[in-house]
């Protein structure tokens, strides 16, 4: 057999993405693996996941990004919560207009470090190009942010600002 080195295999990082139904998760994950953007709501069930490789600054070498995107729907928590064992990094995604993705933050918070431990968490809220129609104020989000003791992100999927930068910090901390 021949010898092999064990810096010839990738690294990999399982990431799990949550958050309520209908605050753009699928269409964040897509368009930063993909790089694409369709604007069509469909409702994710039980968990799709997608890959990419990326360069990590503080690590200085090329990780996979195996990011998990799961459904945000009661109907499937049971189920979902069964794919967020053995993951590195979590991104919660809360909608600028949608004020119970915001409030039910922390049970997402919950429920993933049942489950996981204390892992690396991101915090991205989307939308905000709909700023005008924002259900929450600046201050609670920055108050949220700082209650959940983790980094805030403020993107637009739809016009790509700050969808790359979540996930590159979710790696970065890992």
């Amino acid at each position: 057999m021949d010898d092999f080195d064990c810096d010839d295999f990738e690294k990999t990082l399982k990431v799990i993405v949550v958050g309520n139904g209908n605050v753009g998760k699928t269409s964040m994950t897509t368009r930063y693996a993909k790089g694409r953007y369709t604007g069509n709501y469909k409702k994710t069930i039980g968990v799709d996941f997608m890959e990419k490789s990326v360069e990590l600054r503080d690590l200085g070498e090329t990780v996979n990004l195996m990011i998990w995107d799961t459904a945000g729907q009661e109907e499937f928590d049971t189920l979902t919560s069964r794919y967020y064992k053995g993951a590195g990094a979590v991104i919660y995604v809360f909608s600028t207009v949608d004020r119970d993705s915001f409030d039910d933050l922390p049970k997402w918070k919950r429920k993933v470090e049942d489950e996981c431990g204390q892992i690396c968490q991101v915090l991205v809220q989307n939308k905000v190009d709909l700023i005008d129609d924002a259900a929450m104020s600046r201050s609670e989000v920055e108050d949220m942010a700082d209650f959940m003791n983790i980094r805030l992100f403020r993107s637009c999927v739809q016009d790509n600002v700050n969808v790359k930068e979540g996930a590159l910090e979710a790696g970065n901390q890992s």
